[in-house]
């Protein structure tokens, strides 16, 4: 698995020839049904799922959408518009009409294997659609899309070939995907002891209101700084480096505008931008990272303005009550939740380093595996003076 050679060989000598999608699959359509007909439809363990846009989905039952809008053949469901992107379903489904879907009734050709072709072809779609306003693409731009099949003057060994790179790309699917669902867990039952941990029975300790423990600082603009290593925050993230810092000490940034929901625990010095706060906090009654630790538990879209886009004020902010247990016991907390969270959050140990490189090795097997010649363009007629 590990030798290129390997590849090499399997694919040594191919003739490959290309073919539209149409041509080697067959288009379905999906069903008549909005997204509150969706919701109202939804029952947990119920045997087929509709696709709509995004992560959207519902289950339901037979017979609550008409029979001939339901596939039970292994498919790949086109999401074609928001976010563009292919997804391969095996058990009964159906997706809404804006939506289709293909299968192969052709026993030369492997669904999966012309899946993993279009996922690895996907910035293509993407680009495709990002001409639109809303972006989306039209059934042409994939029925038209080329799909390279090896050895078609043989058809077994074609199938052969198709289904060899299918195992070799769905092994590292599998395994990112086993990996995924650790990670889950453990992150559900990180956020179970982190609720524990940071949940005191009335009378257990001190709480008082954040305005009482810390002062929230409003960010400024970073146009006119010069460029360097100091990070700058916005509510989606760093933004860019300059060489200015606006704070230098152990905080927590919490979003003024959008994502509300961001919220950064930051120890060396930054540049925040005005759609985010700073926190100035008294470390005499509270630990910065205990106190980004417990207000990672609340809700902040609870809090929200109301305005339109997501907001959050000061005034608002201040109004938080925030439990006070001892210095000691604040640092006890830290030290556990930290485990937790390098585990689960850190990119550079644990699952998550684990996920992203088995997602690196597949999208370098794909990418070797289905490199095929790609078709000759016919030369453009030119006409010759006479």
């Amino acid at each position: 698995m590990s030798d290129v050679s390997y590849m090499e060989k399997l694919l040594d000598g191919v003739g490959v020839e290309w073919l539209p999608l149409s041509k080697i699959l067959v288009r379905t359509k999906g069903t008549k049904i909005t997204a509150g007909q969706m919701k109202v439809l939804h029952k947990e363990g119920a045997p087929l799922k509709i696709f709509a846009g995004g992560k959207t989905v519902a289950f339901v039952d037979f017979g609550d959408i008409p029979e001939k809008d339901i596939n039970k053949e292994p498919s790949i469901i086109v999401k074609s518009r928001g976010f563009i992107e292919f997804e391969y379903y095996e058990k009964p489904f159906s997706h809404k009409n804006e939506m289709w879907s293909y299968y192969s009734n052709d026993d030369g050709i492997s669904i999966k294997y012309v899946y993993h072709f279009l996922k690895l072809n996907e910035p293509h779609f993407q680009k495709l659609g990002s001409r639109m306003q809303m972006p989306q693409i039209a059934t042409p731009d994939t029925d038209k899309f080329q799909i390279p099949i090896p050895c078609p003057e043989n058809p077994k060994k074609s199938l052969e070939i198709q289904a060899e790179i299918v195992r070799i790309l769905d092994t590292f699917t599998e395994l990112t995907t086993e990996l995924t669902t650790e990670l889950n867990a453990r992150k559900k039952q990180y956020n179970y002891y982190r609720d524990q941990l940071l949940s005191f029975e009335d009378g257990e300790v001190e709480w008082k209101a954040l305005g009482e423990v810390a002062n929230i600082k409003n960010g400024k603009d970073w146009k006119k700084l010069g460029a360097g290593d100091i990070p700058v925050y916005g509510s989606g993230g760093v933004m860019k480096y300059v060489d200015t810092f606006a704070y230098d000490k152990p905080t927590v940034l919490i979003p003024r505008k959008g994502s509300i929901t961001n919220i950064f625990y930051v120890e060396s010095p930054f540049w925040n931008v005005d759609t985010i706060y700073y926190t100035e906090i008294n470390t005499d009654q509270i630990i910065p990272k205990f106190f980004y630790y417990f207000i990672k538990t609340i809700d902040m879209m609870q809090l929200d303005t109301g305005s339109g886009r997501p907001s959050l004020t000061q005034a608002i902010l201040n109004q938080i009550k925030v439990p006070l247990p001892t210095l000691t016991e604040q640092a006890r907390i830290v030290a556990i939740l930290d485990k937790f969270d390098a585990l689960t959050s850190s990119i550079t140990e644990g699952l998550p380093r684990e996920i992203a490189l088995r997602q690196q090795q597949y999208e370098y097997y794909r990418d070797l595996l289905l490199s095929f010649p790609e078709p000759r363009k016919a030369k453009p007629n030119v006409e010759v003076a006479a």
